[in-house]
């Protein structure tokens, strides 16, 4: 800071100084080159090479006040040189500094795509496992439903009368003829303990004959409906 004011002053006073002549040809474009580098902050990025910068006019400047106008063109010239290479470093450090900000936005463009490529993949895979659970209970539901195959009868060749039983209560079960009407059967295959088939007693123990044709079972449902039992 307190450079740029020195240079600020002695450029005044070698203003004042040089209206009498013509100033030599590369002071003004290192005048001009000197406040465009402060004003793209190379005063505060590169102090050092700022300074030897300045310092470099400020020697043409004394050499102009020493009236060696050749002399001090020549550092003008080297103010010009410094400058050159200042702005160089400042023009490279900011296209660093802009490359690092557009990678830093592209990385933060392919996190967001990375993240919502996630969220889509997880999003998918929840909607096809609630799918896949919807159909497993729908196909569950359906198998709920299915009618349960009936188990077949495990026939018997002998029936105990229980309290309450008549013939076309026993012949009705499954395990016996399931059908009441066949009844006759029952009591023909039992006429040594049967008299009377409207009176059958607790404890008795039935034959159930199995070998029955076509004939003796017709023959059964007539007999029941001529003699119904009531």
């Amino acid at each position: 800071m307190k450079l740029a004011v020195r240079f600020i002053t002695l450029l005044l006073v070698i203003s004042a100084a040089a209206c009498a002549t013509q100033p030599p040809r590369f002071r003004d474009e290192a005048s001009a080159r000197l406040e465009q580098l402060r004003l793209q902050g190379g005063e505060r990025l590169h102090p050092n090479e700022y300074a030897g910068t300045l310092q470099a006019f400020f020697k043409g400047d004394s050499l102009l006040l020493a009236n060696e106008r050749e002399e001090a063109d020549r550092y003008f010239e080297l103010t010009l040189l410094k400058a050159e290479l200042l702005e160089k470093t400042l023009n490279e450090e900011k296209a660093r500094e802009q490359a690092a900000r557009e990678r830093a936005e592209e990385e933060k463009r392919r996190a967001e795509r990375e993240k919502k490529a996630l969220e889509e993949a997880d999003r998918r895979a929840r909607a096809k496992a609630a799918a896949e659970e919807r159909a497993k209970r729908e196909a569950a539901e359906v198998e709920r439903r299915k009618p349960k195959p009936q188990k077949e009868p495990q026939l018997v060749a002998s029936y105990t009368v229980r309290r309450g039983e008549s013939l076309p209560l026993i012949a009705s079960r499954p395990e016996v003829y399931g059908d009441r009407v066949l009844w006759p059967l029952l009591y023909r295959a039992n006429r040594d303990q049967i008299r009377d088939p409207r009176h059958i007693w607790p404890g008795q123990v039935l034959r159930i004959p199995r070998n029955q044709g076509r004939d003796d079972i017709s023959e059964a449902r007539r007999y029941a409906q001529e003699h119904p039992l009531h």
